[in-house]
């Protein structure tokens, strides 16, 4: 069984009740309150801000151009093609990029990117990969199923944008690349360093949920 693979049997219980929390059905329903959309965009966009810097210490940490290579385009993807669909509802709200900058970053959105960034200082590759890819990975997996779930309701659906961004064949793609880069820098591993990133893989996953549960507030 490769690397990811047992990871996501890991945290797959825990995905799964990413999938029921009404936060995110709302999203896929079209159901949820802007106001509370409105807030999760603006603590998921300073939370976007650290997220990159992760990303940014792999680049220092990695071992070869093209690894180096690797985190220089994902650093791109966050900062670039995911903050974009943030950046057009937050207009939509009147908000611009230099107005979401001024608001206190809330306690659960501190608590997760510390952690992030504590894993990037101490650790290696392997320790930055397991910190961020619940994020994205998980990501992946709630937009394909409310595309697969919703998509013959998502007409009239003030959602839609943010579910085809992470439904995306590119944000597929993104995915894919790095959990085959997981599978390639964790192939042949111990056992405990195996348990050791599970770890990081699990408590960054449950720091998923509390970031849903503090948007569903």
């Amino acid at each position: 069984m490769k690397f990811s693979e047992e990871l996501f049997d890991e945290v797959k219980e825990i995905w799964d009740e990413y999938l029921k929390h009404p936060f995110v059905k709302g999203i896929g329903e079209g159901t949820l309150d802007k106001e509370k959309f409105k807030n999760y965009l603006i603590q998921d966009y300073l939370y976007l801000k650290d997220y990159a810097k992760v990303f940014a210490m792999g680049l220092v940490k990695a071992r070869t151009m093209k690894e180096m290579k690797f985190y220089h385009e994902s650093i791109k993807g966050v900062l670039d093609d995911e903050t974009a669909v943030h950046v057009n509802y937050l207009k939509g709200f009147g908000l611009s990029t230099d107005e979401v900058e001024k608001y206190k970053v809330e306690l659960t959105t501190a608590s997760y990117t510390n952690y992030m960034l504590g894993i990037a200082l101490k650790g290696d590759s392997k320790d930055i990969a397991m910190t961020i890819m619940p994020c994205t990975w998980s990501y992946y997996y709630i937009g394909k199923h409310l595309y697969e779930t919703y998509k013959d309701r998502l007409e009239e659906n003030f959602y839609v944008p943010w579910i085809k961004e992470y439904a995306s064949e590119e944000f597929r793609q993104c995915t894919e690349e790095w959990i085959d880069y997981i599978d390639e820098i964790c192939e042949n591993i111990s056992e405990d360093e195996k348990e050791r990133l599970k770890d990081i893989f699990i408590k960054s996953s449950l720091y998923e949920m509390e970031f849903w549960n503090m948007a569903n507030k």
